[in-house]
């Protein structure tokens, strides 16, 4: 069999928004204290460290994020990865099935209103990111990847004329 495999890696930028996150949730552990104390006494540190731990493991993670673009022909399987430990499956498309991939900010895209955009790129402003409008659950979604030049060459041969390099 002739199965073209291709594997990209992504890193999400830090956004500022991130940060601003961080530092709230971390000012909250001595709010936690300070409220809580005339009414629990010392089980209100005991809360402030539940609320540290709940906000170590599950929270923080959450900032720190890869995005993994794996092509098989022409199916593109994009997961999130947390903090290099953690895999979520996010989206599985039918590359084929695109209406149009062009450059984000193409005017090609302005006949196009999607329902849905999700964002699966590094967030770097020198980035070349693409949009493929595709339709999932039959409703017209906006996808942003990042793809680097090799994939660009493995979704060239399955796009024909759907596919824009502006």
């Amino acid at each position: 069999m002739n199965d073209a495999y291709y594997e990209q890696l992504v890193t999400r930028k830090t956004r500022p928004a991130d940060n601003i996150l961080r530092i709230l949730l971390i000012l909250v552990i001595p709010v936690i204290v300070l409220v809580t104390t005339p009414f629990v006494g010392f089980f209100s540190f005991i809360l402030a460290v539940i609320y540290g731990m709940i906000a170590y493991y599950f929270i923080f993670p959450r900032f720190n994020v890869e995005y993994e673009y794996d092509l098989l022909n022409h199916d593109l399987d994009i997961a999130a990865i947390y903090s290099k430990a953690n895999r979520k499956k996010k989206l599985s498309i039918d590359i084929q099935q695109a209406e149009i991939i062009a450059p984000k900010g193409s005017p090609r895209l302005n006949s196009y209103h999607p329902d849905k955009t999700l964002d699966f790129s590094s967030g770097a402003p020198d980035a070349k990111v693409y949009a493929v409008m595709i339709p999932v659950d039959q409703k017209l979604n906006c996808i942003f990847i990042e793809p680097d030049r090799t994939m660009m060459e493995h979704i060239r041969g399955w796009m024909g004329m759907k596919l824009y390099q502006d």
